[in-house]
């Protein structure tokens, strides 16, 4: 095989791995999936934000006094460098890009075809909920005929004795 050849099978092999991508300053890809990219950024940014606010909240910061919101900048500072590089890591970056490439070739329903897809999911929720209801009622009903289940008065037996006896 060709030198040029194994070029072509690993393309990531002049890139470094993701510590030295960690302290680069470019964008991998920058006019691909950006989307995905600035919404998982977001998604992570906010986690990092959360993870430091705890960490300030948390007794390990309480001795510190003011410094602790020192601490807790430095660490949202370095966090979000974090979530920043990690959506330009490579290997994350051809994932996100290969991610909004197929959620492009999603057929999304129309508002009235959702409405009526969750209208026969609703219907077929409460039906079912009714047939089981129901069959419940059955078996119950069946248990307490041949003397395996024993009810207090208030079962549905009981209220079926009490129809038919009253008569």
């Amino acid at each position: 095989m060709s030198s040029m050849a194994k070029q072509k099978q690993k393309p990531d092999q002049n890139r470094g791995g993701f510590w030295s991508e960690l302290f680069q300053f470019g964008l991998y890809k920058p006019n691909q999936g950006r989307v995905v990219r600035q919404l998982s950024f977001f998604t992570i940014a906010l986690l990092c934000f959360l993870s430091a606010w705890e960490v300030k909240r948390s007794s390990l910061l309480s001795g510190l006094g003011q410094g602790g919101w020192l601490v807790m900048l430095g660490l949202v500072v370095v966090l979000f460098w974090f979530s920043y590089r990690v959506v330009n890591y490579s290997v994350f970056a051809d994932f996100l890009i290969a991610v909004e490439a197929e959620m492009n070739k999603v057929s999304w329903p129309t508002r009235t075809e959702l409405w009526n897809a969750s209208q026969v999911v609703m219907f077929v929720i409460f039906s079912m909920a009714a047939f089981l209801f129901l069959f419940d009622g059955i078996w119950t009903f069946i248990f307490e005929v041949i003397g395996i289940r024993y009810s207090e008065g208030n079962s549905l037996f009981s209220w079926f004795s009490g129809m038919f006896s009253s008569r």
